[in-house]
């Protein structure tokens, strides 16, 4: 297993989003796509996919990335880690589901497009106690709080680890007496991050686009 320490070197992101909207008598479903950059100088960068498909998995997703791409996703115990290598992947079995992390690891820095349902009504997002890697269920930017993971659903010295892809290297947050410090971490659209908590909890967003 690779430890969080050992990983305390990797990476952030950006995106856009952009949507349209059908409609029938029973439902709205909104489809849309986030354009999430990697660097490349096999320098890391934490994505999220923030749209649902049909096949979630990174195969599908990330269908051709540049040769010697590698992913990490943390199981909670360790590493499921997907490598493109001439073509191909050779493990692109494994999901990265709305609300779900991973690493990313390139030589050349690539953009994915991401193209799926943008989710909405009551999303929970699990996170178990320890180390877990999260993102937001929605496509969009803006503080913790803003996003659904208040003060409130965490404990006091949970922590925030937040790659910074100009440094390379991890700007940290804490929830010190209910308020965040240094400041309340901000994250972009396709951006994960890590999280570091004494119990297990809900990230919750009651969502609905108008």
């Amino acid at each position: 297993m690779r430890t969080l320490k050992a990983l305390l070197c990797l990476s952030a992101l950006a995106g856009g989003l952009a949507v349209s909207q059908a409609q029938n008598v029973y439902s709205l479903n909104v489809v849309g796509y986030i354009n999430v950059p990697a660097v490349g100088n096999s320098g890391y960068t934490m994505i999220a996919n923030q749209l649902n498909t049909t096949n979630n998995t990174i195969g599908s997703l990330i269908a051709t990335p540049p040769d010697f791409t590698t992913i990490y996703k943390y199981t909670g115990s360790g590493f499921a880690i997907a490598s493109y290598l001439f073509g191909s992947w050779d493990d692109g079995t494994f999901t990265l589901n709305p609300g779900e992390g991973c690493i990313v690891q390139s030589a050349t820095a690539f953009t994915t497009t991401f193209v799926g349902e943008v989710m909405q009504g009551n999303l929970t997002n699990n996170f178990p106690a320890g180390y877990s890697i999260r993102s937001s269920m929605v496509p969009q930017a803006g503080t913790l709080t803003a996003l659904g993971l208040t003060p409130a659903s965490l404990t006091d010295f949970d922590t925030v680890y937040q790659w910074n892809s100009a440094t390379q290297g991890y700007d940290i947050y804490s929830l010190v007496f209910g308020s965040w410090s240094p400041a309340e971490p901000t994250l972009k659209v396709g951006e994960s991050i890590w999280l570091q908590t004494a119990a297990a909890g809900k990230w919750i967003r009651n969502f609905t686009i108008p």
